[in-house]
């Protein structure tokens, strides 16, 4: 059944109001009425279900009875430190990390960067960015709305990078593979942050200085992959090795 985000002042009432785009989907789309069972969500980690109290012009009025946390998300605390890219492959990008269960989407401006968005740009995008994510978050499955934060600069995502417990910088194919790097740890590893290169990579130097401050170096393998191709690949394999994929 289709999920429908609710923001949680809402959720904490018996009853709820859905507005907006969803309201007039669930009304002239699904054609749904009173009586008809719903499911809601208020991307803090919780589920509602509930019956559809009424339908007018202005909303759909939902009567909770009941409240579930969400099974669906990932036991590790994954942060994706994504190069800024271009438009449309940063909307993909943020729609296809949410599937993956990456709760924290850091846009980063590397040396090798192409795109420099001012700030009125920015605004713009982020807005974009979160409701892309809400959306996605629907369909997936997951309860809990990723954090996406304003765009950084390398320098000062490293000089913040001490609040990760395990760090990985994707390097070039020299870098040997993820399973081969991970620290012997890693089934206690909580808090990830993956970064990934803009579509010309890390310079060296980049790389370097990050190595000095605590990531481990790794490769997606042998083959040149696009930068969002590579970001799709490092989430999922991350989920895998230390998540629930």
């Amino acid at each position: 059944m289709r999920r429908f985000f609710i923001d949680a002042a809402a959720a904490a009432g018996a009853i709820c109001p859905i507005t907006g785009p969803d309201a007039n989907h669930i009304k002239n789309v699904l054609r749904m009425k009173p009586g008809d069972a719903i499911w809601l969500f208020n991307g803090a980690g919780m589920e509602f279900k509930g019956v559809i109290h009424s339908v007018d012009s202005e909303a759909v009025t939902v009567e909770i009875t009941g409240a579930f946390s969400c099974a669906t998300e990932s036991p590790i605390r994954l942060t994706l430190a994504q190069a800024f890219l271009k438009d449309k492959k940063m909307d993909a990008l943020v729609r296809q990390a949410t599937e993956l269960g990456v709760t924290r989407w850091i846009p980063v401006f590397t040396q090798r960067t192409i795109p420099r968005p001012d700030a009125r740009r920015v605004s713009s995008r982020m807005e974009r960015w979160q409701a892309i994510a809400a959306e996605s978050l629907k369909q997936c499955g997951r309860g809990r709305l990723p954090e996406i934060e304003p765009p950084i600069l390398f320098e000062d995502l490293l000089s913040r990078s001490d609040d990760w417990s395990l760090k990985i910088i994707f390097a070039d194919a020299k870098a040997p593979g993820l399973n081969d790097t991970l620290p012997s740890q890693e089934a206690t590893v909580r808090r990830v942050l993956v970064m990934i290169g803009p579509e010309g990579g890390f310079t060296p130097e980049e790389i370097d200085r990050a190595i000095k401050k605590g990531f481990i170096a790794a490769s997606l393998g042998p083959r040149i992959l696009k930068a969002d191709t590579a970001t799709v690949g490092a989430c999922a394999i991350v989920q895998h090795l230390l998540g629930d994929m």
